[in-house]
């Protein structure tokens, strides 16, 4: 009779401990499906941006490398930046990728550098409309994240 005992108090405990499991992930599925609106996580390219906008890139090849340009373009577009220009720097020698802040607000020069991998962010505000964001590319531009 004891064994019964012992044998009965186990089953408890682990129909307790599935009943617990399956009340988190209902729990959990339900919180997916039916939270606030205003709780949605921003994608990387309108985090914070005033008017929740795209934001649009320069792209400058300083690497040396040719190509190079036009492949950082593609992954910043599939991220859903609006590349505005692929071009060369003003020189082939920059020995580190930047991300140039072209507003007075970095924001947006950040959400580019956190998708590239975290290059440096400068800042270096200018009145045009040609892009928010200028990302130079360096010789070490093997340490960005272009998962392509």
């Amino acid at each position: 009779m004891a064994r019964s005992a012992k044998g009965g108090t186990a089953a408890r405990v682990a129909i307790a401990g599935l009943a617990i499991l399956v009340a988190a992930l209902v729990f959990s599925w339900a919180y997916a499906t039916f939270r606030p609106a205003g709780d949605s996580r921003p994608d990387l390219t309108t985090a914070g941006t005033p008017e929740r906008r795209v934001v649009r890139v320069q792209v400058l090849n300083g690497s040396g490398e040719g190509g190079i340009g036009s492949r950082v373009a593609s992954f910043l577009r599939q991220g859903g930046f609006h590349v505005v220009e692929v071009r060369n720097a003003d020189r082939s020698d920059y020995h580190a990728t930047l991300v140039v802040a072209r507003r007075a607000d970095p924001v947006s020069a950040r959400a580019v550098a956190r998708y590239l991998g975290g290059p440096p962010v400068i800042k270096q505000a200018w009145d045009s409309d040609v892009a928010d964001v200028t990302v130079v590319l360096g010789s070490d531009r093997s340490r960005l994240h272009l998962d392509d």
